[in-house]
């Protein structure tokens, strides 16, 4: 398959709905005294789907390896947060299970993706102005 912009990778989609959920979490009236926990939260969801993104625009499979790394960390980083905003009870149980299980199925997706990609050789091509990638995989 080739995948012609990171808005096609599963990977970059799931970041998105996990970014989308820790702003809606966040959003509510539990949150409102902790501001710093709800802006580190926001950050490392967002930078998830950024490092993926930005990763995916530059010219090679290392460089991309390198930024998805970097998206794998910021996904450490927010389940560390959502076990710190549930113990504070600013979560329920079922809001904690259900971000924490996204997040760990991103960080194995991310681990599964950047394996893929260091056993490869370069697949990245250019096809005139636009950058394609070929994989047999978009997870």
């Amino acid at each position: 398959m080739t995948v012609k912009n990171f808005e096609e990778l599963k990977v970059w989609q799931q970041a998105k709905q996990i970014a989308s959920l820790i702003y809606e979490y966040t959003g509510q009236k539990t949150f409102e005294r902790d501001r710093m926990l709800v802006d580190q939260m926001r950050r490392a969801a967002v930078s998830i789907m950024a490092n993926i993104a930005e990763g995916f625009e530059r010219g090679s499979n290392k460089e991309f390896v390198q930024f998805l790394f970097i998206a794998k960390g910021s996904s450490g980083e927010l389940r560390s947060h959502l076990i710190l905003s549930h113990e504070r009870g600013y979560v329920t149980t079922a809001q904690y299970e259900k971000a924490r299980e996204m997040a760990a199925g991103q960080s194995a997706m991310l681990n599964h993706f950047i394996r893929y990609l260091q056993s490869t050789d370069m697949k990245r091509k250019r096809c005139g102005s636009s950058e394609t990638f070929k994989t047999s995989t978009t997870s």
